[in-house]
């Protein structure tokens, strides 16, 4: 069971809280996908596409836009296009850049840097010492992520990033948001998306999770670092040709997608609350602020891989995130019918599991 959508994924036996990514595309979007002006992107550019880069750059109040295959070629552009090698990017240890995106300090010939944190913030204090240790790296960029995904879908106080543009800033080092949820951040916190951008000179922004497009993602900043990336997307094979038929989807999705997240953030409350009270000392949850929610385990119990393949059996689909955690994130397809049959897996689950 994935919900009512007409558009949930093809297979109605399961609950499918893999990844948002799992989301379809709307009936909307393919008619938007179907009837899009086409160009090639390059050469003189598909008008599409540049419709897209113009209009996040405006919801995010950036100077321009960069349409690309990926949030993960949107970050990699975004530290190629302002840093010079030799030099060093910090990151709060748990984020997406620095535990899965950091082979690319073997393309930007910089060196990653984790900066312990406490639910995706990373501690000022470390930040400045490190921004400030004689003899060493010269840092070129910092990043923050929001919403953020190892932190359970975290999303930073607006202060805390504030001052860490500051005290980057102090540093003569550039500020990059990983936003690959900036929308589910924004949706949180109940702030317009270019209240959080405005706290870094180049954000990234995924399209293919909660907001439900097939694909691609955009990179802003400012004209001279989007025009930058532009030159280095095309050396990393990243232009693509008649692309507004993708690029379509993800106009639908900036239009008309980000006022319904909220009810994905409501469906992970009530999935971690039921969760949370399947039986006393099987699985412990966090307080979702966004649509993630980590459900850990026993450490005396049977593991995150027992779990899985257990629930699985029973419709339900999930991520191990660790030798005893599970993270489920809910989205579009998943309504409280999808929830409720969630747990109802998870019940029986446990019974299998825990006798």
């Amino acid at each position: 069971m994935t919900g009512t959508d007409a558009n949930a994924p093809s297979d109605p036996s399961g609950v499918d809280l893999r990844s948002d990514t799992v989301t379809r595309p709307t009936p909307a979007m393919y008619e938007r996908m179907r009837s899009a002006p086409l160009g090639d992107d390059g050469l003189d550019g598909d008008p599409t596409a540049r419709e897209l880069e113009a209009l996040v750059a405006r919801t995010l109040d950036k100077e321009a836009g960069l349409y690309v295959p990926t949030a993960t070629m949107g970050n990699l552009l975004a530290v190629l296009a302002q840093t010079e090698r030799q030099g060093q990017v910090l990151l709060e240890a748990t984020a997406h850049m620095f535990l899965t995106e950091r082979g690319g300090a073997t393309l930007a010939g910089l060196a990653y840097l984790g900066i312990a944190g406490t639910a995706g913030a990373m501690d000022l204090d470390e930040l400045d010492r490190t921004l400030r240790r004689p003899g060493g790296l010269r840092t070129e960029l910092v990043g923050m992520e929001t919403s953020h995904a190892n932190a359970g879908g975290a999303v930073p106080p607006l202060e805390h990033m504030r001052a860490v543009l500051e005290a980057a800033r102090g540093a003569g080092a550039r500020v990059h948001l990983d936003g690959a949820r900036l929308f589910n951040a924004a949706v949180a916190i109940e702030v317009a998306p270019a209240a959080i951008a405005r706290f870094a000179d180049s954000v990234s922004v995924c399209l293919s999770k909660g907001l439900s497009a097939p694909a691609g993602a955009v990179l802003v900043g400012t004209t001279a670092t989007i025009e930058r990336a532009r030159r280095l997307r095309k050396m990393l094979g990243g232009t693509q040709r008649q692309v507004g038929v993708v690029a379509a989807a993800g106009l639908e999705a900036i239009e008309t997608m980000a006022g319904r997240l909220a009810d994905d953030h409501r469906q992970a409350r009530r999935l971690a609350e039921g969760l949370g009270g399947l039986r006393p000392g099987a699985l412990r949850t966090n307080t979702p602020a966004t649509n993630i929610v980590l459900a850990d385990l026993p450490a005396s119990g049977p593991d995150s891989a027992a779990w899985t393949r257990a629930l699985r059996e029973h419709g339900v689909l999930v991520r191990a995130w660790g030798s005893h955690r599970l993270r489920l994130v809910t989205h579009r397809h998943i309504d409280t019918a999808a929830v409720d049959a969630a747990i109802a897996g998870f019940r029986r689950a446990a019974d299998a599991l825990l006798g």
